[in-house]
C-alpha cells in the first residue's frame, strides 16, 4: 500500500496524481463514485467519498490528491478503485480488441 513502501510526502502524493491521471485516461464519471466507494470498502462519508460523488471529476481528483496525509490511504484506495470501475468499462467498450494502456496491466505485472 501507499506507506508501506517507505515513500515520502512527495512520493505518496506522485503515486495519488498518477491513478488520478489514469483514471480520467480511463474515462472515469462520477456514476462510478459509488461502486468504487463499494470497491475501496470506505464509509461514504470519508472525505475521499464526499468529493468523489460531487461533481466535476477532474476538479474532485485534484482535491483528493491533495487530502492531507491523513486522507491519503483512503484516497489511494479509492483512486484504484475508481481505475477498477473505468478499467472494466473501457476495456469491455474501446479496447476489447487490444490497445496499449499501461494500467490494464498492473495486476498481471504485480503492480498493485
Amino acid at each position: 500500500m501507499l506507506c508501506d513502501h517507505g515513500l515520502t510526502d512527495t512520493g505518496q502524493f506522485e503515486v495519488l496524481r498518477d491513478i488520478a491521471g489514469f483514471c480520467i485516461q480511463a474515462r472515469a464519471t462520477i456514476e462510478d463514485g459509488p461502486e468504487s466507494i463499494r470497491r475501496a470498502e470506505i464509509r461514504p462519508t470519508h472525505t475521499p467519498a464526499v468529493l468523489i460523488t460531487r461533481g466535476r471529476l477532474t476538479e474532485q481528483l485534484t482535491k483528493i490528491i491533495n487530502l492531507p496525509q491523513g486522507e491519503r490511504i483512503k484516497a489511494f484506495r479509492l483512486l484504484v478503485a475508481l481505475l477498477g470501475v473505468a478499467d472494466e468499462r473501457r476495456r469491455a467498450c474501446f479496447c476489447a480488441d487490444g490497445c496499449g494502456h499501461a494500467w490494464h496491466h498492473w495486476a498481471t505485472d504485480g503492480i498493485l
